[in-house]
């Protein structure tokens, strides 16, 4: 068992090894920190602490690191969640707040979130499988082209612009309109893509041919909106710390390109909005991330679906920090997308 003071030992080394990347040692403890004892006490804090598999031993040096499950008492137990300075809270609500639609906001979250931590900064768009059609939209552009918008609850616009064999007139249009909307307003996406594969069969068969090829562009959409997917930003900061991996940082790299790969990690992180996990080091070695942990939350959409946002880093990251920023981003976004 690890004593109050040999629990706070274990807190300061985190903190300085994250802040240094230097082996911490029983003198430097005690020259940084009120602790109230000697060196001796404190080196047989650390010997209790290294028996318990929570710092060990880098090379034969006095200094000592946290390991893996030292890092992972030190977030159950013992990290702070600093709140973010009313700076930084300014500039996530100034920053995001001017987006125009899911997409930009989601973008923006990616790069604030890599800027405030220094990570490689994750965020899954809303699950789709459980999305609903809120509104389908024709823009006429020419005689023969128009655009053609599908809106999701969750808040996904997805637009193309499709060129269609012959004329098409508004009163047409106007009917197609109408009628998609009354046949998909409120489906989930499944139903949606069985709905349209009839949808032909209600225009006069002189109709067809146009008919048919917007239906189609529009069933390309739905299959586009059922697939689950991620954006990133901040890969470059792992070259900055390159010398916290073993070996190459190329396998971490390869393994973050690998979306699929993210999202298993992301499904079985189970978080409600405003909670905070870490999966740290070794817990990630299936996906082939066995040097990195992922710190993510939870946040919310208006359609009511929940999707993940994170950062990943080497296991030497500021968890305090990168906690407290990851819960403050996904309050806001939950916000903001909870009202738009």
């Amino acid at each position: 068992m690890v004593s109050d003071r040999g629990l706070e030992v274990l807190r300061v080394i985190v903190q300085d090894y994250v802040a240094s990347r230097e082996p911490v040692g029983s003198k430097s403890i005690v020259e940084r920190h009120s602790f109230g004892v000697s060196a001796a006490t404190i080196r047989n804090d650390m010997a209790l602490l290294e028996d318990e598999e929570l710092i060990t031993a880098p090379h034969t040096s006095s200094g000592r690191v946290p390991t893996d499950k030292g890092y992972r008492v030190f977030v159950d137990q013992l990290a702070d969640l600093r709140p973010l300075t009313v700076a930084q809270r300014g500039a996530i609500e100034a920053f995001l707040g001017q987006s125009v639609d899911l997409d930009d906001v989601l973008a923006r979250t990616v790069r604030l979130l890599s800027q405030l931590t220094h990570q490689v900064a994750l965020v899954q768009y809303p699950s789709l499988s459980t999305a609903r059609v809120r509104h389908v939209e024709l823009v006429p552009l020419a005689e023969t082209r128009l655009m053609t918008v599908f809106i999701t609850d969750s808040g996904h616009v997805e637009q193309r612009v499709l060129d269609v064999a012959s004329p098409i007139d508004d009163v047409l249009i106007g009917e197609l309109r109408a009628k998609l909307n009354a046949s998909l307003g409120g489906l989930g996406l499944q139903d949606a893509a069985a709905k349209l594969a009839t949808f032909v069969d209600g225009f006069a068969p002189e109709r067809h041919p146009v008919v048919q090829q917007i239906v189609a562009s529009l069933s390309e959409q739905v299959l586009a909106n059922k697939q689950d997917r991620l954006i990133m930003a901040g890969t470059a900061n792992l070259a900055r710390t390159e010398d916290d991996f073993s070996g190459s940082i190329f396998p971490v790299l390869e393994a973050i390109e690998e979306q699929v790969t993210l999202l298993r990690l992301f499904g079985e992180m189970e978080i409600q909005p405003g909670g905070v996990l870490a999966r740290i080091g070794r817990e990630n070695a299936g996906y082939g991330l066995g040097e990195t942990s992922v710190v993510t939350s939870g946040y919310s959409s208006s359609g009511g679906s929940v999707a993940r946002l994170g950062v990943l880093g080497p296991t030497r990251m500021d968890y305090s920090n990168n906690m407290a920023a990851v819960r403050a981003v996904a309050r806001y976004l939950s916000r903001l997308l909870g009202t738009e």
